[in-house]
């Protein structure tokens, strides 16, 4: 059975879709781009951008009872790949040992104009 999981603590989705879904003890969150919760607000820069985005995948996490631990896949989606680098330095301090396997592109848009949005996999 499937089980949507929603929390305050990160922005509320701008479309038809939920935050995440759990089912069959994984954790599918889907893209999160670097909207603060609290006052709706993009941070500025790549490397901001990248650490709320983080953030956002924390709370979400979190409130479905994972971690970064449990995290096995990520897709990393970027507007410029120049950005590579500064996201990566911020997205590999959340996965100091044993990161999960991953792939990062280069799109021609994001929502609301993000340089960065994020979505991960998790398992227990």
């Amino acid at each position: 059975m499937k089980n949507v999981i929603n929390t305050p603590k990160a922005p509320k989705a701008i479309g038809p879709y939920s935050q995440a879904i759990e089912i069959n003890g994984m954790l599918f969150i889907s893209g999160q781009v670097p909207v603060n919760s609290a006052d709706g607000k993009i941070p500025e820069g790549i490397t901001a951008q990248t650490e709320q985005v983080m953030k956002n995948i924390q709370a979400i996490l979190t409130e479905a009872g994972y971690s970064f631990d449990d995290v096995i896949k990520s897709t990393c989606l970027l507007s410029d790949m120049a950005n590579f680098a500064a996201m990566n330095e911020v997205y590999g301090k959340y996965y100091p040992k044993d990161p999960p396997a991953r792939a990062a592109f280069a799109v021609k848009g994001l929502p609301l104009g993000a340089l960065v949005e994020i979505e991960t996999i998790a398992a227990k």
